[in-house]
C-alpha cells in the first residue's frame, strides 16, 4: 500500500532533504527515524525532489510503502514524534503507480527578499542591506527567464545532466514598495541544481546595476561567461507547491501565506 505524506519544514538547521553519509541532519533522515520509531521497522522514504542546505518547504511530498493500513492515526503519531521544524499536513492512500518524484508534473519555488532589517523575516527572507534596486529592469530579467528553454548558465553542476532544458510555465517578480519586500516565483516541469538561487543572484545583480541586462542576456544564452557568480542565500527560498496530474494538494502552511501578503 502506497501513501503520500504532505509535509512542510524549516530547513534552517538541515543539510537539505536528501540523506547523506556525512551528516544525520537531513530532513529525510529525521523522517525515516520517526517512521522507524512508530512502525518498528525500516521504512524507505521517497521525496519529491532535492532541496539545498538551509532551504525551506511549505509543501513537500513524500511516499512510503506499507504492507497494511496502520491501525492508528499516522499523521498524529508523526507530528508527535517529529521535531517542531517538520510538520505533517496530510497522509493519504494513493495508487502504487504514483511516485512522489517522478509523477510530479510541476513544482513551484518562491524566493523572498526584504530591504529593511527585520528580525521576524531573517530566517525566511533574504536581507539585502543598502541595496537600491531597479525593479522594472529586474522584471525584464524575469521575462527573459520565462522565454528561456536551456538553463545551463544558471545550473550549479550542468555536467550532471543529459540535458539542461526546462519548461518554465510561470515566472514573476512582485514588489511591495511600502514593505520594501520582493517575491520571485517560478514554476517549471523540472529544476536544475542551484537553478532558482542563481536566477535570483542574477536578478539582483542586474537590478543593482552591477551587471547590465545585455550582459546577463549573453550569459543566459551562453555567449558570455563570467569569472565569479554565487547562488543567492538559501534562507529566502521555499519549495511552495508540487502538482500531480490526478491529485490536488491543499496549501496548508501559514508561513508561506503570511510571506506572500502584499506580494501577489
Amino acid at each position: 500500500m502506497r501513501y503520500f505524506i504532505q509535509l512542510g519544514f524549516d530547513g534552517t538547521n538541515y543539510h537539505g532533504w536528501q540523506k547523506q553519509k556525512s551528516t544525520e541532519a537531513t530532513v529525510q533522515n529525521v523522517v525515516e527515524r520517526a517512521l522507524h520509531k512508530i512502525l518498528k521497522k525500516d521504512i524507505v522514504v521517497y521525496g519529491c525532489g532535492r532541496t539545498d542546505t538551509g532551504v525551506h518547504s511549505s509543501q513537500y511530498v513524500i511516499h512510503i510503502n506499507l504492507d497494511s493500513e496502520p491501525s492508528f492515526d499516522l499523521k498524529f503519531r508523526l507530528n508527535k514524534t517529529l521535531p517542531n521544524s517538520i510538520a505533517v499536513f496530510e497522509v493519504f492512500l494513493v495508487s502504487d503507480r504514483l511516485h512522489a518524484r517522478y509523477s510530479a508534473r510541476l513544482r513551484t519555488y518562491d524566493y523572498f527578499i526584504h530591504l529593511n532589517k527585520d528580525p521576524i523575516l531573517s530566517k525566511y527572507s533574504t536581507f539585502c542591506e543598502h541595496m537600491i534596486l531597479n525593479v522594472e529592469l529586474m522584471k525584464k530579467v524575469v521575462e527573459l527567464l520565462l522565454k528561456t528553454k536551456d538553463f545551463k548558465a544558471v545550473a550549479k553542476r550542468p555536467d550532471l545532466y543529459d540535458n539542461t532544458l526546462c519548461q518554465v510555465s510561470s515566472c514573476q517578480l512582485f514588489y511591495h514598495e511600502e514593505q520594501s519586500r520582493l517575491r520571485f516565483t517560478i514554476t517549471s516541469n523540472r529544476f536544475l541544481r542551484g537553478m532558482v538561487r542563481f536566477c535570483v543572484y542574477y536578478i539582483l545583480e542586474v537590478g543593482s546595476g552591477r551587471l547590465s541586462f545585455g550582459d546577463f542576456e549573453k550569459i543566459l544564452k551562453q555567449k558570455k561567461v563570467i569569472d565569479y557568480k554565487r547562488p543567492a542565500p538559501p534562507n529566502g527560498l521555499f519549495l511552495s507547491k508540487v502538482e500531480y496530474p490526478s491529485i490536488e494538494l491543499k496549501d496548508m502552511h501559514p508561513m508561506i501565506k503570511m510571506l506572500k501578503l502584499g506580494l501577489e
